[in-house]
């Protein structure tokens, strides 16, 4: 654990719309890095990149710290304007040994998030670790540390409730969407096209939704995000003579005024009788309240979804102590891990030294003696020396493990 260090960038300490910024360019990225190992003394590392972190795991026993980062950014070219370098520079956090593992787990556990409780890190964390691990960039040390990452993340989201109910409203709107059992062509009309109704469109994209018709002011945004979802872009104005009929009216705009008054919602009908749904994700509400007095509607709007959103937030945080408790846990269990492979790693030669022994003593020094013995005492002296040979394996190993997990 002494040489394992992190040079991290991460949202704490850096405008998200700086941070993107410091990514690397992924063309020749594993000649890089292979390059910066071998420069820099590094053993093994990986590197991560998500949009709120930019992270380098490194085994190395060279002193890791601003002017180290500083070298190490300038020889993977990330930056290319000396202003912007030392502005992260400033804010790079450095971590090594317990500290940088601490930080690892909390990172894979979405404690270190924008989001507490999102499980997308642990992802991240593996699908970058298996990358640079393909391209021969780590070895064991990195892989005993992967072990305890992801095994203390695992325990981390099955074991408290940090990640049991979603905080933001989008997913909370879609899983009261997705509690109406709606089928997969239901007719979704999509009103506004930044960022939140893109967002969600993505859920519905996801589960198999496939009929849309997006509106917008400007008709360039609505072809946009119709196009990624295989659907129809309108202008705003259009909606009063749309006549293709609807189940969803997900809407989400910035005007101060009911963007789906009585008039047009009548007009959306276009005859039909049935209980629809309205998802408004808008502040103040794209939808007039005489729609809901006086039309059979499933409402589900924004007001009531960040009051859940709150609570749930807030359970979450108090189940940060017990996560914690979960990361220390694992932590000195590892510790021991670690001092147990010391131990093999450091003995890995006694096998091939003791049958070194074995084969001077039988070939060598006794080999006369041997020579001389018939076949049955050949066998049963053949017997004792393989069970010695067992036992002297074992025994110093065991040995030095109880030594150091009773010291």
């Amino acid at each position: 654990m002494k040489y394992l260090k992190v040079i991290a960038f991460t949202h704490k300490q850096i405008e998200l719309k700086e941070l993107g910024k410091l990514v690397i360019c992924q063309e020749n990225l594993t000649e890089k890095l292979h390059r910066v190992k071998l420069q820099f003394g590094i053993s093994e590392i990986f590197y991560l990149a998500t949009c709120n972190r930019v992270e380098f795991v490194m085994i190395t026993e060279r002193v890791v710290d601003k002017e180290f980062a500083r070298q190490f950014m300038d020889s993977l070219n990330m930056c290319s304007c000396p202003v912007s370098t030392m502005a992260f520079l400033q804010a790079v956090a450095i971590y090594e040994s317990r500290e940088a593992l601490e930080h690892l787990l909390r990172t894979s556990c979405s404690l270190e998030s924008l989001v507490v409780g999102e499980k997308e890190i642990l992802a991240q964390i593996r699908k970058a670790y298996e990358e640079c691990k393909e391209a021969g960039l780590t070895g064991d040390g990195m892989r005993m540390f992967m072990g305890c990452i992801v095994k203390t993340a695992k325990e981390v989201y099955t074991l408290t409730n940090i990640s049991k109910n979603p905080i933001s409203v989008v997913s909370l709107a879609y899983r009261k969407l997705k509690d109406l059992k709606l089928c997969a062509n239901a007719r979704v009309l999509i009103i506004g096209a930044g960022e939140t109704n893109r967002n969600i469109s993505k859920y519905l994209q996801k589960h198999k939704f496939s009929n849309f018709a997006v509106f917008n002011r400007t008709v360039s945004k609505a072809a946009q995000l119709a196009n990624d979802l295989n659907g129809e872009a309108f202008n705003l104005a259009a909606l009063k003579d749309y006549n293709k009929g609807f189940d969803v009216i997900i809407t989400c705009t910035s005007s101060v005024e009911p963007i789906i008054t009585p008039e047009i919602y009548t007009s959306l009908l276009n005859g039909e009788t049935g209980r629809k749904t309205i998802v408004d994700l808008a502040v103040p509400n794209d939808t007039a309240p005489e729609i809901l007095e006086k039309f059979p509607v499933n409402f589900i709007e924004v007001h009531s979804l960040n009051e859940i959103a709150k609570n749930n937030m807030q359970e979450r945080y108090e189940e940060l102590t017990h996560a914690e408790a979960i990361i220390h846990e694992n932590i000195a269990a590892f510790s021991q891990e670690l001092k147990q492979r010391r131990i093999e790693v450091a003995m890995r030669q006694v096998p091939e030294k003791i049958k070194e022994i074995r084969n001077t003593a039988i070939n060598s020094v006794f080999a006369d003696e041997v020579q001389g013995m018939d076949q049955q005492s050949r066998a049963v002296l053949e017997k004792v020396i393989n069970y010695m040979e067992k036992k002297y394996i074992s025994v110093p190993m065991i040995m030095a493990k109880d030594i150091l997990i009773n010291n």
